[in-house]
């Protein structure tokens, strides 16, 4: 009874430590022409399930196939017929994103809009 008490606090516990990452994020990239680009993500959770809204100069898209797996977060905007997929890492209150858009990657930084 013991050993399976142990392991259930022990599982509670790595659950209680997965990323958060609700809330608005300033994701900031810069074009292949060299140009900065801000990009604002406002992340819903429901379980390890992530969806939202991908706001930037071509306008607002759905975040869709998210997924928060501990501190790993992936997640898809599809706008203007281009699919947009975003995998990486989140710590605290920033995420380092690798963005890929066909055969390009960027790197992103995300940083969580205090309120």
């Amino acid at each position: 009874m013991k050993f399976t008490s142990a392991v259930l606090a022990l599982f509670f516990a790595v659950t209680a430590l997965a990323a958060d990452v609700t809330g608005k994020w300033n994701g900031t990239t810069q074009t292949p022409d060299g140009q900065d680009m801000t990009i604002v993500f406002t992340f819903k959770m429901d379980g390890d399930k992530l969806s939202g809204t991908a706001e930037g100069p071509m306008g607002e898209a759905p975040i869709t196939e998210g997924r928060l797996d501990g501190d790993s977060i992936s997640f898809t905007v599809e706008m203007n017929e281009m699919k947009i997929v975003h995998t990486g890492t989140v710590s605290g209150d920033e995420m380092k994103l690798k963005v890929n858009i066909g055969d390009q990657t960027m790197d992103m930084t995300a940083k969580r809009v205090k309120t």
